[in-house]
């Protein structure tokens, strides 16, 4: 018999800098209850769901060693504990429609742990499974010359756990948030434990301020790897936004739904509180995971070292760094298929004095007026 679920991807427009938890509960109560009336059984919302996206401001009194001082304001974005007073009428309203929903909120754990968190939660209202973000971006501190700050490197923490997959709604569920959704070893890492539905949650603005070149191309690169992602690992995608302009920072809106075959077939037209849905057959996964991505039949994980052994971009092949010398018009392959030091290209064996790691540091800068 085909496994079919609806999934409703609930797209948020802006949340205000004042707005309460109990006024975006309100917001995802009329989502969740617009998912039932189109017979979802399981409604995604986006990443920080609870709050506005708070690592645009620098928020302490700390310096470049890390989280200091008054940080009254900060600690209010954090979750201490999920059910809360504030979202406890989200888990009894999903109890009482039997419909489940993935929710992304920051965290803070007892012992002071901080993460940018996704949980999920099936349609009895229990919670039954839960994921922190593992490839964080942004940078660690203030940087003046930016419009807005993007200090998730300060806020969160990088995930201790990594991808999980969870048996749930009838299938094989994952969960991603915001920049894991750039890595194909994201979606890799759940493919391989059998993931048949991917729920990814992202803020992102369109203003990438390290590169604007690459700001038209916001939407052509959302969709491009949550797609590739779908289609080489045979798996169900959901890519849910918070999307419009959010306190002077435009965001990418542009929710999707996307089949194993990698192809949309559901979109968000606004840039605000939206439910797209779709009747998703888990079964179609099969199409491509027992055909051309039949893993244990045509991967060929002895080849693939270099993913797991470098821990940045260098061209590095057997422990020698490549160096180009006068023909530096000779192309990156040739130069890792010839490793013997002919086409212009020299090798040499890396030492801590031929790494260059200098770099702008604007931690000393004084953050005035990034609170405004």
């Amino acid at each position: 018999m085909t496994r079919m679920i609806t999934i409703g991807a609930a797209q948020l427009g802006p949340i205000a800098r004042n707005e309460s938890r109990e006024e975006v509960v309100d917001r995802l109560l009329a989502l969740l209850r617009r998912g039932a009336e189109f017979g979802c059984e399981l409604v995604v919302f986006p990443e920080l769901a609870l709050t506005t996206f708070f690592p645009r401001w620098y928020l302490d009194e700390g310096g470049p060693t890390g989280i200091g001082g008054d940080t009254t304001e900060l600690d209010s974005y954090y979750e201490i504990e999920m059910p809360n007073p504030a979202t406890k009428p989200l888990f009894d309203e999903a109890k009482r429609l039997a419909v489940g929903f993935c929710l992304g909120y920051a965290e803070l754990t007892p012992d002071g742990h901080r993460y940018n968190t996704y949980m999920l939660v099936d349609r009895a209202g229990d919670i039954v499974g839960k994921y922190r973000k593992v490839h964080i971006p942004g940078h660690e501190n203030y940087e003046p010359w930016r419009q807005f700050q993007h200090l998730e490197r300060r806020y969160f923490e990088e995930s201790p756990d990594g991808f999980s997959v969870f048996p749930a709604f009838g299938g094989i569920v994952g969960m991603a948030i915001c920049n894991d959704r750039r890595w194909p070893e994201t979606y890799r890492v759940m493919g391989l434990q059998g993931a048949e539905m991917i729920l990814i949650g992202y803020n992102t603005p369109l203003n990438y301020a390290p590169d604007p070149s690459q700001n038209p191309l916001q939407s052509f690169h959302n969709q491009l790897v949550m797609q590739a992602g779908a289609y080489q690992n045979g798996t169900w995608v959901v890519g849910v936004a918070k999307g419009g302009i959010e306190e002077g920072v435009e965001s990418l809106a542009q929710s999707v739904i996307i089949a194993p075959s990698g192809q949309i077939v559901a979109q968000a037209t606004s840039i605000g509180d939206e439910l797209i849905s779709v009747a998703c057959d888990l079964d179609m996964c099969d199409r491509y995971k027992k055909t051309l991505f039949d893993f244990d039949r045509y991967r060929r994980p002895e080849m693939y070292h270099l993913i797991t052994s470098t821990d940045g971009p260098q061209a590095l092949v057997d422990g020698h760094e490549i160096v180009f010398g006068e023909d530096d018009d000779v192309a990156a392959g040739t130069a890792l298929a010839d490793p013997t030091g002919v086409h212009g290209i020299e090798i040499t064996t890396p030492t801590d004095d031929s790494r260059d790691d200098s770099h702008e540091d604007h931690a000393d800068a004084t953050p005035e007026g990034s609170t405004p």
